[in-house]
């Protein structure tokens, strides 16, 4: 058996390229499709992870007037890091930043009336009033006020904004089901947003924004945009769901492409177990090649013998099981050098697999792929700042 070592090479051992100038097309793209509606572009889990801060920032450039956010935790992380503008976070828990939130300027969202207990001592201890969204579950069964308790909410949130404690300046909800745009839930929670709706304007409640729509919403449901949008994965240039077609069916370019280095290949005879358990035994005698990134890196086990990876121009598949930090493809006899390029997904025009093939070789979905990669692995970003 021969074997050659990797060369030395000014490179990192895998890495995620973020092309900000697609994100910036993204968002420009989707303003287009909601005229009437203000878009807010959601950062939650380090944007999709894709990095939160520089994101934000070239969204921003491309006119989202909102960013959204999960926690307040990362909401205050871009505060900290010098965003401004419009920003919303929405899930909380007992004993949360509050205070924090408010002195930052970020809208909260409210779902029950321990949430709303919350925040308006903390508009009392802070001193100002809080910039509530309220938020109704129309059918989705997460987080969200129960259409049997929302006139309580809507009640107890009217009279602390009596008070100067809060401000309700948003009626939201989430769908469950808009990547299947012929669900029949879906007409029911919007016609069910719009009894919620009616019933706190009819108490006196005077939104600026009443927003449900998510990334699929905002691709087929026009009749779901009202004052503002909330573009989540297809921001990132990536399709919320089959059943809508693919990113460039949409008019999107996916922003990532994960790449890293083949560290060695070497030639093996037929019959060679690779990697743990060995689940692949080589049919012959053949080469292969190593990737220094694994599920410690957020690539995903269940790619075990199904992830594509594109390596000198040709389509391979991980062979075997994907390990912590590596997992192995069979070049089929061919020998690259070491330091030869393996991509593993990207925006899909030049051969490379997408990350929507990742999620489909998995048996996951493409939100999945794209937020596990993990903190280990360098973001390096292209076209940070907009031209034009």
């Amino acid at each position: 058996m021969s074997e050659r070592d990797a060369r030395p090479r000014d490179t990192t051992r895998v890495r995620a390229e973020v092309d900000l100038a697609a994100l910036r097309a993204n968002v420009t793209s989707l303003r287009a499709r909601v005229s009437g509606a203000a878009l807010m572009a959601v950062v939650k889990a380090d944007a999709y992870g894709h990095g939160a801060v520089p994101c934000a920032l070239a969204a921003q450039q491309a006119g989202a007037e909102w960013l959204g956010t999960a926690t307040p935790e990362e909401a205050l992380a871009l505060r900290e890091a010098g965003l401004r503008g419009r920003m919303l976070c929405w899930l909380w828990a007992p004993g949360g930043p509050w205070r924090e939130a408010i002195a930052a300027d970020v809208d909260v969202s409210v779902s029950a009336l321990w949430a709303l207990r919350e925040v308006t001592a903390a508009a009392r201890a802070e001193r100002a009033p809080a910039r509530v969204h309220l938020k109704a579950d129309t059918g989705l069964g997460r987080n969200g006020c129960q259409p049997a308790d929302w006139p309580e909410l809507v009640a107890a949130a009217l009279a602390a904004e009596r008070d100067g404690l809060v401000r309700v300046v948003g009626l939201w909800s989430h769908f469950a089901c808009a990547d299947e745009p012929e669900h029949p839930a879906n007409d029911a929670q919007l016609a069910r947003f719009r009894e919620m709706v009616a019933y706190a304007e009819g108490q006196g409640v005077r939104p600026e924004v009443r927003h449900i729509a998510n990334s699929p919403a905002l691709l087929t449901r026009p009749d779901a945009h009202f004052d503002l949008v909330r573009a989540g994965i297809a921001t990132y240039g990536v399709s919320p769901g089959p059943e809508l077609g693919s990113a460039a069916d949409l008019g999107l370019r996916p922003v990532m492409r994960l790449s890293a280095d083949l560290v060695l290949v070497k030639e093996v005879p037929g019959g060679h177990g690779v990697s743990y358990g060995h689940h692949y035994v080589t049919p012959g005698g053949t080469t292969l090649g190593l990737v220094p990134a694994g599920y410690a890196d957020g690539i995903p086990r269940h790619a075990s013998d199904a992830g594509p990876v594109l390596v000198g121009g040709k389509l391979r598949t991980v062979a075997g099981r994907v390990a912590m930090d590596q997992f192995v493809v069979d070049l089929g006899g061919d020998r690259p050098e070491p330091g030869t390029e393996a991509v593993l997904f990207g925006a899909g025009d030049r051969g490379e697999p997408t990350a929507e093939d990742w999620a489909q070789a998995c048996g996951t979905i493409v939100y999945e792929i794209v937020t596990r990669i993990g903190v280990r692995v360098p973001r390096v970003y292209v076209n940070e700042h907009a031209t034009g």
